[in-house]
Protein backbone atom coordinates (compact mmCIF):
# COMPACT_ATOMS: atom_id res chain seq x y z
CA UNK A 1 0.00 0.00 0.00
CA UNK A 2 2.85 2.33 0.58
CA UNK A 3 4.26 1.85 -2.48
CA UNK A 4 0.85 3.13 -4.08
CA UNK A 5 0.68 5.79 -2.06
CA UNK A 6 3.73 7.07 -2.88
CA UNK A 7 2.96 6.54 -6.45
CA UNK A 8 0.02 8.16 -6.18
CA UNK A 9 1.54 11.06 -4.77
CA UNK A 10 4.57 11.25 -7.29
CA UNK A 11 1.66 11.50 -9.98
CA UNK A 12 -0.29 14.18 -8.11
CA UNK A 13 3.09 16.00 -7.86
CA UNK A 14 3.74 15.23 -11.85
CA UNK A 15 0.16 16.76 -12.67
CA UNK A 16 0.09 19.81 -11.10
CA UNK A 17 3.64 20.65 -12.22
CA UNK A 18 2.72 19.64 -16.02
CA UNK A 19 -0.84 21.87 -15.01
CA UNK A 20 1.23 24.64 -14.41
CA UNK A 21 3.41 24.79 -17.16
CA UNK A 22 0.66 24.45 -19.12
CA UNK A 23 -1.31 26.84 -17.96
CA UNK A 24 1.65 29.50 -17.31
CA UNK A 25 0.76 32.91 -19.70
CA UNK A 26 2.51 32.79 -23.43
CA UNK A 27 5.10 35.56 -23.51
CA UNK A 28 4.05 37.04 -27.04
CA UNK A 29 7.27 37.09 -29.33
CA UNK A 30 7.48 40.00 -32.00
CA UNK A 31 9.84 39.90 -34.67
CA UNK A 32 11.45 43.45 -35.29
CA UNK A 33 11.89 44.28 -38.74
CA UNK A 34 15.14 43.92 -40.59
CA UNK A 35 17.11 47.01 -40.36
CA UNK A 36 17.86 48.94 -43.78
CA UNK A 37 21.50 48.43 -44.54
CA UNK A 38 23.90 50.49 -45.40
CA UNK A 39 24.25 48.78 -49.09
CA UNK A 40 20.12 48.57 -49.88
CA UNK A 41 20.08 52.98 -48.82
CA UNK A 42 22.98 53.71 -51.76
CA UNK A 43 21.43 51.28 -53.84
CA UNK A 44 17.55 53.49 -53.44
CA UNK A 45 19.31 56.60 -53.11
CA UNK A 46 20.91 55.73 -56.58
CA UNK A 47 17.78 54.34 -58.26
CA UNK A 48 16.55 57.50 -57.34
CA UNK A 49 19.52 59.57 -59.16
CA UNK A 50 18.79 57.32 -62.19
CA UNK A 51 14.84 57.56 -62.31
CA UNK A 52 15.60 61.57 -62.16
CA UNK A 53 18.08 61.38 -64.75
CA UNK A 54 15.93 59.60 -66.94
CA UNK A 55 13.05 61.94 -66.35
CA UNK A 56 14.73 65.05 -67.15
CA UNK A 57 16.25 63.17 -70.56
CA UNK A 58 12.71 61.83 -71.60
CA UNK A 59 11.40 65.66 -71.42
CA UNK A 60 14.17 67.04 -73.43
CA UNK A 61 15.32 64.07 -75.29
CA UNK A 62 17.54 65.81 -77.41
CA UNK A 63 18.08 68.61 -74.99
CA UNK A 64 17.31 71.45 -76.53
CA UNK A 65 17.38 73.21 -73.51
CA UNK A 66 21.00 73.20 -73.25
CA UNK A 67 22.01 76.28 -75.36
CA UNK A 68 18.72 77.84 -76.26
CA UNK A 69 19.80 80.79 -74.19
CA UNK A 70 23.20 80.76 -75.60
CA UNK A 71 21.66 80.89 -79.05
CA UNK A 72 19.36 83.79 -78.52
CA UNK A 73 22.55 86.25 -76.56
CA UNK A 74 24.09 85.75 -79.75
CA UNK A 75 24.61 88.32 -82.76
CA UNK A 76 22.11 87.41 -85.13
CA UNK A 77 25.14 86.66 -87.58
CA UNK A 78 29.40 87.27 -87.39
CA UNK A 79 31.11 87.20 -90.15
CA UNK A 80 33.41 84.11 -90.08
CA UNK A 81 31.30 81.81 -87.85
CA UNK A 82 31.84 78.34 -87.39
CA UNK A 83 29.57 76.06 -85.01
CA UNK A 84 31.73 73.45 -83.81
CA UNK A 85 29.22 70.55 -83.57
CA UNK A 86 29.52 67.24 -81.59
CA UNK A 87 29.22 65.69 -78.28
CA UNK A 88 31.80 65.68 -75.23
CA UNK A 89 34.58 65.64 -76.98
CA UNK A 90 33.79 69.04 -78.61
CA UNK A 91 32.07 69.87 -75.23
CA UNK A 92 34.58 69.49 -73.08
CA UNK A 93 37.40 71.08 -75.16
CA UNK A 94 38.36 73.15 -72.85
CA UNK A 95 37.53 71.81 -69.28
CA UNK A 96 39.72 68.75 -70.44
CA UNK A 97 42.93 71.17 -71.60
CA UNK A 98 41.74 72.50 -75.24
CA UNK A 99 42.16 75.93 -75.95
CA UNK A 100 39.31 76.30 -78.72
CA UNK A 101 40.64 78.88 -80.77
CA UNK A 102 40.97 81.82 -79.07
CA UNK A 103 39.89 85.19 -80.58
CA UNK A 104 38.22 83.39 -83.59
CA UNK A 105 34.00 83.61 -84.04
CA UNK A 106 34.32 79.78 -83.55
CA UNK A 107 30.92 78.68 -81.52
CA UNK A 108 31.08 75.38 -79.29
CA UNK A 109 27.82 73.17 -79.25
CA UNK A 110 28.91 69.76 -78.08
CA UNK A 111 27.21 68.28 -75.84
CA UNK A 112 28.05 65.19 -73.50
CA UNK A 113 26.99 61.76 -74.07
CA UNK A 114 24.74 62.66 -77.55
CA UNK A 115 24.31 60.25 -80.30
CA UNK A 116 23.44 61.31 -83.63
CA UNK A 117 19.66 61.16 -83.84
CA UNK A 118 19.98 63.88 -80.80
CA UNK A 119 22.04 66.13 -82.55
CA UNK A 120 19.67 65.37 -85.65
CA UNK A 121 16.50 67.12 -83.48
CA UNK A 122 18.83 69.82 -82.30
CA UNK A 123 20.49 70.74 -85.65
CA UNK A 124 18.40 73.56 -86.75
CA UNK A 125 18.43 75.58 -83.57
CA UNK A 126 22.09 75.23 -82.34
CA UNK A 127 23.52 75.45 -85.78
CA UNK A 128 21.26 76.72 -89.02
CA UNK A 129 19.45 79.20 -86.42
CA UNK A 130 23.23 80.64 -85.59
CA UNK A 131 23.62 81.71 -89.63
CA UNK A 132 27.90 79.98 -89.41
CA UNK A 133 29.25 80.33 -92.77
CA UNK A 134 30.83 76.42 -91.57
CA UNK A 135 30.06 74.13 -89.17
CA UNK A 136 32.34 71.13 -87.98
CA UNK A 137 30.42 67.76 -87.08
CA UNK A 138 32.54 65.69 -85.04
CA UNK A 139 29.90 62.57 -84.07
CA UNK A 140 29.31 59.16 -84.09
CA UNK A 141 31.22 57.55 -81.22
CA UNK A 142 28.40 57.97 -78.86
CA UNK A 143 26.15 55.91 -81.75
CA UNK A 144 28.78 52.83 -81.37
CA UNK A 145 28.46 53.28 -77.55
CA UNK A 146 25.05 52.54 -77.87
CA UNK A 147 24.31 55.34 -75.37
CA UNK A 148 20.82 55.64 -76.80
CA UNK A 149 20.12 52.19 -77.56
CA UNK A 150 21.74 49.95 -80.68
CA UNK A 151 22.89 51.79 -83.95
CA UNK A 152 23.43 50.16 -87.27
CA UNK A 153 25.34 51.55 -89.57
CA UNK A 154 22.89 52.69 -92.07
CA UNK A 155 21.12 54.45 -89.33
CA UNK A 156 24.80 56.55 -88.30
CA UNK A 157 25.33 57.35 -92.01
CA UNK A 158 21.08 58.88 -92.56
CA UNK A 159 21.85 60.80 -89.89
CA UNK A 160 25.01 62.74 -90.97
CA UNK A 161 23.36 62.53 -94.38
CA UNK A 162 20.22 64.74 -92.92
CA UNK A 163 22.64 66.88 -90.97
CA UNK A 164 24.75 67.54 -93.86
CA UNK A 165 21.79 68.25 -96.24
CA UNK A 166 20.27 70.90 -93.98
CA UNK A 167 23.41 72.49 -93.71
CA UNK A 168 23.44 72.82 -97.33
CA UNK A 169 20.38 73.65 -98.48
CA UNK A 170 20.73 76.80 -95.88
CA UNK A 171 23.93 77.53 -97.10
CA UNK A 172 26.19 76.50 -94.51
CA UNK A 173 29.57 74.92 -95.17
CA UNK A 174 29.97 71.53 -93.97
CA UNK A 175 32.76 69.69 -92.39
CA UNK A 176 32.73 66.17 -91.33
CA UNK A 177 35.35 65.21 -88.70
CA UNK A 178 36.39 61.76 -88.67
CA UNK A 179 35.28 59.92 -85.08
CA UNK A 180 38.48 59.83 -83.02
CA UNK A 181 40.30 56.46 -82.47
CA UNK A 182 38.93 54.02 -79.59
CA UNK A 183 40.24 50.66 -78.19
CA UNK A 184 37.55 50.32 -75.57
CA UNK A 185 34.44 52.34 -73.68
CA UNK A 186 35.13 52.78 -70.43
CA UNK A 187 31.06 52.97 -69.72
CA UNK A 188 29.94 50.26 -72.26
CA UNK A 189 33.23 47.48 -72.50
CA UNK A 190 30.34 44.70 -73.73
CA UNK A 191 30.86 46.76 -77.02
CA UNK A 192 33.43 44.55 -79.03
CA UNK A 193 35.63 45.14 -82.22
CA UNK A 194 35.51 49.26 -81.57
CA UNK A 195 38.35 50.00 -83.09
CA UNK A 196 37.11 48.33 -86.24
CA UNK A 197 33.28 49.65 -86.54
CA UNK A 198 35.24 53.34 -85.42
CA UNK A 199 37.44 52.78 -88.62
CA UNK A 200 34.34 51.57 -90.67
CA UNK A 201 32.38 55.28 -90.34
CA UNK A 202 35.01 57.17 -91.21
CA UNK A 203 35.84 54.99 -94.39
CA UNK A 204 32.23 55.91 -95.13
CA UNK A 205 32.80 59.43 -94.16
CA UNK A 206 35.85 60.02 -95.99
CA UNK A 207 33.76 59.28 -99.40
CA UNK A 208 31.45 60.71 -98.19
CA UNK A 209 32.89 63.61 -98.31
CA UNK A 210 34.55 62.88 -101.71
CA UNK A 211 31.23 62.21 -103.24
CA UNK A 212 29.27 65.91 -101.71
CA UNK A 213 32.62 67.64 -101.97
CA UNK A 214 32.51 68.40 -98.54
CA UNK A 215 35.71 68.45 -96.20
CA UNK A 216 36.76 65.45 -94.41
CA UNK A 217 38.70 66.62 -91.44
CA UNK A 218 40.85 63.54 -90.74
CA UNK A 219 41.95 63.69 -86.54
CA UNK A 220 41.82 59.85 -86.57
CA UNK A 221 45.35 59.33 -88.04
CA UNK A 222 47.11 61.67 -86.37
CA UNK A 223 45.60 60.23 -82.73
CA UNK A 224 45.67 56.25 -83.34
CA UNK A 225 47.76 53.92 -81.83
CA UNK A 226 48.88 50.61 -83.38
CA UNK A 227 45.60 48.34 -81.80
CA UNK A 228 43.25 51.43 -83.07
CA UNK A 229 43.00 53.29 -79.95
CA UNK A 230 44.31 56.58 -78.78
CA UNK A 231 48.08 56.85 -78.66
CA UNK A 232 49.25 57.26 -75.25
CA UNK A 233 49.80 60.90 -73.41
CA UNK A 234 46.86 62.58 -75.47
CA UNK A 235 43.83 60.98 -73.88
CA UNK A 236 42.00 61.33 -70.05
CA UNK A 237 40.44 57.76 -70.48
CA UNK A 238 40.84 56.44 -74.18
CA UNK A 239 38.06 58.02 -75.91
CA UNK A 240 38.19 62.07 -74.79
CA UNK A 241 41.41 64.16 -75.75
CA UNK A 242 43.45 65.66 -73.12
CA UNK A 243 45.00 69.02 -73.79
CA UNK A 244 47.75 67.21 -75.54
CA UNK A 245 44.97 65.41 -77.91
CA UNK A 246 43.54 68.97 -78.29
CA UNK A 247 46.78 69.78 -79.42
CA UNK A 248 46.69 67.55 -81.99
CA UNK A 249 43.06 68.21 -82.70
CA UNK A 250 42.89 72.35 -83.17
CA UNK A 251 45.62 73.02 -86.49
CA UNK A 252 43.35 70.01 -88.22
CA UNK A 253 40.51 71.91 -87.70
CA UNK A 254 41.99 75.36 -88.48
CA UNK A 255 43.93 73.80 -91.43
CA UNK A 256 40.45 71.80 -92.56
CA UNK A 257 38.58 75.40 -92.58
CA UNK A 258 41.42 76.72 -94.39
CA UNK A 259 40.90 74.62 -97.10
CA UNK A 260 38.13 75.53 -99.85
Amino acid sequence: MRWMVGVMAAGVGMSMQLNAQTSAPATASVTPPPAVTAPLAVSVQKMEVENARMKVQLEDWPQLGRYRAADLALPATEPGRVVFYGDSITDAWVVNGGKFFPGKPYVNRGISGQTTPQMLVRFRQDVVDLHPETVVILAGTNDIAGNTGPSTPEMIQDNFKSMTEIAKANGIRVILASVLPVAQYPWRPEVLDTAAKVEAINAWLKDYCAQEKLTYLDYWTAMAGPDGGMKPGISKDGVHPNGAGYAIMEPLAEAALAAK
